[in-house]
């Protein structure tokens, strides 16, 4: 994932109500969101040069259904091929037994062997966000409190001009209660940032502006797939997904 916005703890009987885009490099393999034929209880996207996931749920399992989510952390400089991949955070998540708090305290030591992420992981009951760059919130994991948040590829809430407008509108139609559609229709935007409002994350200036939009269109590269996801307090949790590029 390149853009989540999520509500935590906001929506009466739905705890978690999240939407996202993947961007990613057209000519990297990976599969639609589904079950997963050797673990059938998770269900979501799936990686297949590195096997694991950008983003994810369970139905149910040891604490009731499940979610997680990646995005990278954009640091040019600090990019390392021979890191592990980042999918299986939430792939490793998804599979086990530990819950969040657990899963992020063991995840927390080895955590500098991956390139820059943040993965943002729980279930009805809590919800973490956890990043192995930034302080001590973040390296040590943080329990979120009932709130809207966004992330792209920077840390929680950082004030990108995507992730401010994408969570402002987010917030919107959730006051409205939006169908589904409207939400899709959102992480449709093509609109760029202007010049003033570009982050500087150590790329060109012409990168930074493709980049600066909600759904990304460039050759070679963009956004792939957008998903809407929904835990609710009394049925099972959804997972819904638009195919833009496969």
């Amino acid at each position: 994932m390149c853009l989540i916005v999520f509500a935590w703890q906001v929506v009466p009987g739905a705890p978690l109500i999240a939407a996202a885009n993947r961007d990613e490099f057209y000519d990297r393999p990976a599969a639609a969101a589904g079950a997963w034929p050797e673990n059938p209880k998770i269900f979501g996207g799936r990686d297949l040069q590195g096997g694991g996931s950008w983003m994810g749920i369970t139905q149910e399992g040891p604490n009731g259904a499940r979610f997680a989510a990646l995005t990278n952390i954009r640091g040019p400089q600090e990019r390392r091929t021979d890191a592990p991949s980042r999918g299986a955070l939430v792939a490793d998540y998804l599979a086990g037994e530990l819950n969040a708090a657990d899963y992020v305290a063991k995840l927390a030591a080895g955590s500098d062997a991956y390139n820059g992420f943040n993965l943002v992981l729980g279930d009805r009951e809590k919800l973490f966000w956890f990043s192995n760059r930034g302080g001590d919130d973040a390296r040590n994991g943080k329990e979120l409190a009932p709130g809207i948040y966004g992330i792209s590829n920077s840390l929680l809430d950082e004030p990108w001009p995507k992730v401010v407008r994408t969570k402002a509108q987010f917030a919107s139609l959730l006051c409205q209660g939006a169908p589904e559609d409207a939400f899709f229709e959102m992480l449709a935007d093509t609109t760029r940032a202007p010049d003033m409002r570009l982050p500087d994350t150590g790329i060109a200036l012409d990168l930074e502006r493709v980049l600066s939009a909600v759904c990304i269109e460039t050759t070679g590269y963009g956004t792939r797939t957008s998903t809407v996801v929904k835990l609710y307090n009394n049925s099972p949790a959804e997972l819904h997904e638009r195919v833009l590029q496969a």
